[in-house]
């Protein structure tokens, strides 16, 4: 069945050399330009151009796999969580690690807030605590002028000492994704104990939990810019072989589920088209639903291992897939001519 897009052959993206367990993009920041982060498991996360996904460089100085990156709104900062037990924010123009944030266990998840150069980041992972880190304090507490300190670490570096760790034991297993809504107030874990939270960093306090059902794979803020009104904010989450959508700015108000015959490993939600994908964690393949009927439009092949990341470019035309097979790969969503393709 046909989703009514016509059919093009995506962009591969080559460069890393492990599986790319993460990728994100920037908003619009000039002329409908925007960028395209991605994590890897060979230590290297990679900036690039979004819309054609030209390699633009490299950030180097983890030391571990990095499981997770993400672009200011901007795209002037990126911020990277790694199994070497650190989180990094670099400057994009210039490569430059800025600040180096110490724990005491792998860092699976980090998201920045919104807006232009972001003050604060937040961290989760294998110590099952959520981190807020105050940058300025950071930058400020470093000792070192240079890019490089003494003992090989780049920019300053903070220790847990900086950061100030919100529902201290509430988390009960790994936290493998963080979500700042566009409240600045609000942020959402999402957790290998099966459980969406929703926080107030005003108080620190729990607004609400969501229990899933099944394994935890993605859980990303869609939004997308629309020229006809407000940008759309729509939480997706995937989860065993259902597709969770949220509104985005209200805790714990689900919209829809989606059961699939299929294990997904990731989701986004095209709230224009009203479309789905979806990444396969059990085969290689990328799926198109009707978000409506629910029903399967298309399955696009080319991946040859398991579908980790799935996210829509900020204007929706098309969407960037993250695998196993150490690949990404850039997929046309409009039927219109659009970047290379012509």
């Amino acid at each position: 069945m046909s989703s009514g897009l016509s059919k093009a052959v995506p962009l591969t993206c080559h460069g890393h050399s492990r599986p790319v367990p993460h990728l994100s993009f920037s908003s619009i920041v000039d002329d409908d330009q925007y960028y395209l982060i991605s994590a890897c498991k060979d230590n290297n996360p990679m900036l690039r151009d979004g819309l054609t996904g030209d390699w633009i460089g490299t950030f180097i100085g983890h030391k571990g796999a990095v499981w997770q990156a993400r672009l200011s709104s901007d795209a002037t900062l990126a911020a990277t969580g790694s199994a070497d037990f650190s989180a990094k924010i670099w400057d994009t123009h210039t490569g430059e690690c800025l600040n180096t944030l110490s724990h005491n266990h792998i860092v699976r998840a980090i998201a920045f807030p919104s807006g232009p150069r972001p003050h604060h980041v937040a961290t989760g992972g294998f110590e099952k605590k959520l981190r807020i880190f105050d940058l300025t304090r950071s930058a400020s507490s470093s000792t070192s002028s240079s890019p490089t300190s003494p003992d090989g670490t780049n920019g300053s570096n903070a220790s847990m000492a900086g950061s100030t760790e919100v529902g201290a034991g509430v988390h009960t297993g790994t936290i493998k994704s963080i979500v700042w809504t566009s409240d600045s107030n609000m942020i959402i874990t999402a957790c290998d104990d099966q459980k969406i939270r929703w926080w107030d960093l005003r108080s620190s306090s729990l607004i609400a939990t969501h229990q899933l059902d099944g394994k935890l794979g993605t859980c990303e803020l869609n939004t997308l810019s629309s020229p006809s009104g407000p940008s759309s904010s729509i939480l997706s989450i995937a989860a065993g072989k259902t597709a969770y959508f949220f509104d985005g700015n209200t805790p714990n108000q689900l919209l829809k589920t989606i059961k699939t015959p299929y294990e997904i490993a990731s989701t986004a939600l095209h709230a224009q088209q009203r479309k789905i994908v979806t990444g396969g964690s059990g085969d290689t393949w990328v799926r198109v639903y009707d978000y409506d009927e629910e029903k399967e439009l298309n399955v696009h092949k080319g991946h040859h291992g398991p579908v980790w990341s799935v996210n829509f470019s900020p204007d929706g035309k098309l969407y960037a897939t993250g695998s196993e097979d150490g690949t990404i790969k850039l997929w046309k969503f409009c039927n219109s001519t659009y970047g290379l393709w012509k």
